[in-house]
């Protein structure tokens, strides 16, 4: 019993420790000073001087158009968000693997055995197999590739 309370404690005294070190981290970062601003002398030493140069100050054109850039995990979240409220039902969250489970779900009981696993499975096998020599070939394994 005393080794459970001393690990508790133990575990509690490491989670305060890193606690405080992170936010101690966060205060320095934050009150470190920003960096200097760039002359635009010093770039005028490293300019090209075989390249061409053009004043944009009187250039009139239309205004680029705004494009908000998803990140992969904000698209993904939107695949299974289906009534874009910003949250993910269970429903959500099962409906895109409905239709691939009554594919492999043959006799419509909603349990799947491991004799409709398979089936599937030997009937993917068969169809990549072109020659039907039993093996596959890199060139026919590849016809397995999702599209």
């Amino acid at each position: 019993m005393s080794r459970l309370v001393l690990g508790a404690v133990g575990a509690l005294a490491c989670a305060g420790v890193g606690s405080f070190w992170m936010q101690g981290r966060a205060e320095v970062e934050a009150g470190a000073p920003p960096p200097a601003p760039l002359k635009l002398s010093s770039l005028d030493a490293y300019a090209d001087p075989s390249l061409p140069s053009s004043d944009v100050a009187n250039l009139v054109g239309p205004a680029p158009p705004e494009a908000s850039e998803l990140s992969k995990e904000q698209r993904r979240f939107f695949r299974y968000d289906r009534n874009h409220d910003w949250k993910i039902s269970r429903n959500e969250m099962l409906s895109s693997r409905t239709d691939a489970f009554r594919k492999l779900d043959k006799d419509g009981n909603n349990l799947l055995t491991f004799e409709e696993w398979a089936v599937t499975t030997v009937e993917k096998f068969d169809g990549a197999d072109a020659n039907g020599d039993l093996y596959l070939t890199p060139s026919e394994f590849l016809a397995t590739k999702k599209k």
